[in-house]
């Protein structure tokens, strides 16, 4: 069995012994697969690292992360651009819009979006997009620039069935993380009616811990309970979900 976390920032752990930690943890629950996304600039250098340290589990992505579209967002976009040139990489990401924190950038993130969107277009690779508060501004960028060669995963999917299937409909795939294990979130009934192969799991740490760790930093290893529970809403066991899922990631990612 491979589980697989398409989404994690596990890269923020900088202290070698912690970090070798974590990725033990990852070994010893069968979490083979990391997907590393960086945020700005800066994080850029962190994933490289951790991708050279673990080159046959980690996974480098890398775009500008909507919140860190501000000012100068330009310069930012332009020193990400340069390094996708200096390494392979499997996705762009993450990138999208945010109006939780800020809605002063939004025209700013939009046209962010659509820049990184056009890159992805052109290395033929898949677009990991964040949406937060914002599905709307979201899915019309999407519809606006829909063709063959737009592709990827939808991450941190916590809205409406109806929103789901507006998403799998234009060839996107769902990331399902800890707040399908939250009580009252109501994502478990939504997830409960997907079809297993229009999602991929993830953690999305050191943020959004599952059950029964909520509250504490997130890490990859906790992959487990999301897994579990997918696999209980769905009546099947959680290698079958293991499965499927994995696959979902390498149909997506080509890795």
């Amino acid at each position: 069995m491979i589980l697989t976390d398409t989404h994690t920032h596990l890269y923020y752990e900088t202290d070698d012994t912690k970090r070798a930690e974590l990725m033990q943890r990852c070994t010893q629950n069968n979490i083979d697969r990391l997907f590393l996304p960086n945020v700005d600039a800066t994080s850029v250098s962190l994933v490289s690292s951790l991708v050279k340290s673990y080159p046959t589990v980690c996974f480098p992505m890398l775009g500008l992360h909507p919140c860190s579209v501000k000012a100068g967002w330009k310069d930012e976009l332009t020193t990400i651009k340069e390094a996708i040139k200096q390494q392979k990489i499997v996705a762009v990401g993450e990138i999208g819009i945010d109006l939780y924190w800020d809605k002063t950038f939004l025209k700013e993130q939009i046209r962010a979006f659509k820049d990184q969107i056009a890159w992805a277009k052109e290395l033929k690779l898949p677009i990991v997009i964040h949406c937060r508060d914002a599905f709307n501004e979201v899915f019309e960028v999407l519809q606006d620039e829909h063709d063959e060669n737009l592709r990827g995963i939808f991450h941190c999917f916590s809205g409406t069935f109806e929103q789901a299937n507006k998403v799998i409909s234009l060839g996107f795939c769902l990331g399902i993380g800890g707040v399908v294990t939250y009580k009252n979130a109501g994502l478990d009934k939504v997830v409960s009616q997907l079809d297993l192969r229009h999602i991929v799991l993830e953690t999305d740490s050191p943020y959004l811990t599952p059950v029964p760790y909520r509250g504490k930093p997130n890490e990859s290893s906790y992959l487990t309970y999301i897994a579990q529970k997918v696999a209980e809403l769905h009546q099947t066991d959680m290698e079958t979900v293991a499965n499927i899922t994995t696959e979902n990631s390498r149909l997506i990612f080509g890795v």
